[in-house]
This record gives C-alpha cells, sequence and structure tokens, in this order.
C-alpha cells in the first residue's frame, strides 16, 4: 500500500531582494494578497491536499513568520469584548496545534535542493510534498491535492507543470517528456535553466513537488548544478536512473509568479477580483484607468 503524503517542505530562507526595501524588515513570505499573506494560500492549499505536519526551512530576519501562526491572546480578547466573531474564525486558520509545525534554519543560500536537504531529518523515509509560497496558484481543486489525488494512481516522484513560451524556458527546470498521457506526462529527464534554443520541451516546472524519500539520498552528494547552486531538479533527475519514476502533472489552474514585482501585482488585481466584496469597487477602478489610458493616447 502507497504511503500517504502527510509532511510538507516550505523553503522559505530567500531574503527577497526584489521586494526590498520592504523585505527589510517583513519576509516576503507575510507579504499579503489581498488581505491574507502568501504564506497562507500555501498553508490552505497544503491543508487542503491531507498534510499533517508543516516544515518551514527559514534563515536569520524571519522571526514574524514564525509569530504569524502562533496564538495571539490579547488581540482575540480585543475582539471578544467587540463581538467581533467574524475576525475571530478568520484568526482561527492562521493558528497551528503544537507539534504540527517545525522551523529549520538554513544557514547558507546554497540552492533549492540544500533548503529542502536541511529538512532531510524530519522526513525520515517517507514521500513529502515541497510547497513554494512564492508560486501562488488559483484553481478550483487546490493544485496539491490535485497532485496527490494523481500521485496515488503513479507513485514515484511527481512535479507540477505548466506550458511557457519558448523564450521563457531558460528561466525554469524542463521536462523532457517520454510519454505524454495528457494531465500526466512520464519523464525522461529535467534541465533546469537551459540555455535558449536547447529545452527539451515547453514544460516547465513550477513550485508543486511530491518526492520519494530517495530524493533525500540524492541530495545528500551535494552535487552542484545550474548557477553553481545545489539543484533540486538534479536531484529529482537521478531518481530515473535508478529505476524510481518521474511524472509532470499539468495541474488546473492559473499560476502567480509572486516572486516578481508584475506577478504579485497581477495576482492582487485577480484575487481582489474574485472576492465579491471588492468586485464592483476594483472594477470601476480598472475601468476607469481603461478609459484615462486611451484618452491619453
Amino acid at each position: 500500500m502507497r504511503r500517504k503524503v502527510t509532511k510538507a517542505i516550505f523553503p522559505v530562507a530567500g531574503l527577497g531582494t526584489r521586494f526590498l526595501p520592504a523585505t527589510k524588515s517583513v519576509p516576503k513570505e507575510i507579504m499579503t494578497l489581498v488581505d491574507r499573506p502568501l504564506v497562507q494560500y500555501a498553508i490552505d492549499e497544503a491543508r487542503a491536499a491531507g498534510i499533517k505536519e508543516f516544515i518551514f526551512v527559514t534563515s536569520r530576519g524571519k522571526g514574524a513568520l514564525e509569530d504569524y501562526f502562533d496564538h495571539s491572546p490579547v488581540l482575540e480578547q480585543e475582539l471578544r469584548k467587540k463581538g467581533k466573531d467574524d475576525l475571530l474564525a478568520v484568526l482561527k486558520d492562521t493558528y497551528m496545534d503544537s507539534g504540527a509545525i517545525a522551523y529549520i534554519r538554513q544557514h547558507q543560500a546554497l540552492g533549492l535542493g540544500h533548503a529542502v536537504w536541511c529538512a532531510r531529518r524530519l522526513i525520515a523515509n517517507e514521500p513529502f510534498a515541497v510547497i513554494l509560497p512564492d508560486d501562488v496558484i488559483a484553481a478550483e481543486k487546490p493544485c496539491l491535492q490535485q497532485m496527490v489525488e494523481a500521485y496515488e494512481e503513479t507513485g514515484g516522484n511527481m512535479v507540477a507543470a505548466m506550458e511557457v513560451a519558448p523564450e521563457k524556458t531558460s528561466s525554469y527546470g524542463v521536462l523532457d517528456v517520454k510519454e505524454d498521457m495528457g494531465s500526466v506526462v512520464s519523464v525522461n529527464g529535467m534541465v533546469e535553466k537551459p540555455k535558449a534554443g536547447e529545452a527539451p520541451s515547453n514544460l516547465a516546472v513550477i513550485g508543486r513537488y511530491i518526492l520519494a524519500p530517495s530524493v533525500m539520498k540524492n541530495l545528500n552528494q551535494m552535487k552542484k548544478g545550474a548557477g553553481g547552486e545545489i539543484q533540486l531538479t538534479d536531484a529529482i533527475a537521478e531518481d530515473i536512473a535508478g529505476d524510481v519514476p518521474v511524472y509532470g502533472y499539468r495541474f488546473k489552474g492559473e499560476r502567480f509568479d509572486c516572486g516578481s514585482k508584475s506577478g504579485f501585482l497581477q495576482a492582487t488585481v485577480a484575487f481582489a477580483l474574485a472576492r465579491s466584496d471588492l468586485r464592483d469597487d476594483m472594477m470601476d477602478y480598472l475601468s476607469g484607468i481603461t478609459q484615462f489610458s486611451r484618452a491619453a493616447e
């Protein structure tokens, strides 16, 4: 019987330099889309997929991220006193049960593979998920939940994948497709940030993974790849030679790259328009901007 995926690693050690000066004192992961931090979207997605243990790979200066998941007795007391039960309910989703969350420090920025490797002792010999909070995915059924359901049929390793323009493949890990079965593709190999014109396909890996424990053993070798970093895609690709299959999963949903300013702004607009309490005001405002732009042409 295939083991269930109940643990997830969240690599959140990055400095967020693209968002300076905001990230000088605020971890990027708790910057908000509308009124929820990026990390809350990731946590909600993990919970929907059946994740029970949440492992954060952090670095110095991430104390506010840790505090976010803690109880806030003074705030709770004030909300109860004022009868704001709706806001109390909102707070409840931000809390973590004791023992459900762990924090591991990554002392050197040696790549995504290294960040995942830092959590190896908490994974042991189990399959695990990896979620990159920068990749926010709007979907009717959360992306990781879609992947878990597919993984129950395939086993092995599974990565979320989406098609990108050929000129953008150099920004991603790219799949070398063996067999295309629709939503699931089997993989011959993976190439991290291939040079323009050298990508094996335009099917790019984005920030959701379900991985076999053998990937941790591969990461133990500390092999450096693209950019001189320890690449997670390289460790996954090694499993193919070791008879552990790798699959790409074409998820249903829209992905926003919230590690970039433009992606973050696009996500903010999209998520605001999806809210019934904000949609009308946003549409009026955006319509006004469009009319102003046309008049200025």
